[in-house]
């Protein structure tokens, strides 16, 4: 059950602490046959986790350099982990063509409210920021809360259409069932109708994330086993990400987490060369 690739990394070009090619050269330690780098698009608004705007073209040639550097050692792949969020970001086919990706990974980390600017910020290390916006937008309604997140992601997929949807139930992250349970009939009517949506309407790839694990901010993966067994049941396709932000995390919890996944029945991960999609057996 050898797991070889990370699709789902972050350099110094964003939040990550290290340069590209030092992920580079701990992937080929590893026996990684392919690494793809995948920084926060740029957000018009100022933060802390997203790459600069004029800092893109840079990581791109980079990331080039790089792949053609090491192109007899590894496959190395362009892409971006792009945020939605309606009315604000850009569209993801615009990152697309001005970076030439090979594939686009989309995430929701900020969730906006119909009519409200304040954005909810349900990433990072730090729960009382999410704590403190969820009272602040949705009155500490957890149910409320959860729902806009479900429903922007769903608009994501729809609207967007990224190869690869990543941490799926992150707003369970912070939650820790504190304002709302993942038992509760209403969240998992929620969940199911968004992948049903995805399994009938798209052809994107559901990413296993190991990443609040190690962090040991979540008890569990993102999508939790529960609901990847609806992921499998639903025939959408998996890939295995570590979200690394660091080249010692390119493959944490990958032992664990491939015999969750050979478990529940997947038969293999999807990766990509190129542009082009491959199935890795399990």
């Amino acid at each position: 059950m050898n797991h070889s690739f990370n699709l789902h990394t972050h350099s110094y070009f964003c939040d990550g602490k290290e340069a590209p090619e030092e992920y580079v050269k701990k992937a080929i330690d590893l026996g990684f046959h392919t690494l793809g780098f995948s920084s926060h698009a740029p957000v018009p608004f100022k933060n802390k986790f997203a790459i600069r705007e004029e800092r893109l073209t840079s990581y791109f040639s980079t990331v080039r350099d790089l792949r053609n550097k090491y192109r007899k050692k590894i496959n190395l792949l362009l892409s971006l982990e792009i945020d939605f969020i309606p009315g604000i970001t850009k569209d993801f086919a615009e990152f697309e063509k001005e970076g030439d990706l090979d594939y686009t990974i989309g995430g929701i980390h900020l969730i906006r409210k119909k009519g409200i600017e304040d954005l909810w910020f349900i990433d990072g290390p730090l729960q009382e920021r999410y704590d403190e916006g969820l009272h602040k937008l949705f009155n500490g309604h957890g149910r409320n809360g959860a729902e806009a997140y479900y429903s922007q992601l769903h608009e994501m997929v729809a609207t967007q259409k990224p190869d690869i949807i990543a941490h799926f139930d992150k707003i369970k992250m912070h939650n820790k069932e504190r304002y709302f349970s993942e038992e509760e009939s209403w969240y998992k009517d929620r969940v199911w109708k968004t992948l049903k949506f995805i399994a009938s309407e798209t052809n994107c790839i559901m990413e296993v994330n190991t990443r609040g694990l190690y962090k040991k901010r979540a008890d569990t993966y993102f999508p939790s086993p529960e609901i990847l067994e609806q992921v499998h049941h639903l025939k959408i396709p998996v890939t295995l990400n570590s979200d690394a932000h660091h080249p010692e995390e390119l493959n944490k919890y990958f032992p664990e987490a491939m015999a969750m996944i050979k478990d529940i029945g997947f038969k293999e991960l999807v990766y990509f060369e190129g542009k082009t999609r491959k199935e890795q057996p399990i």
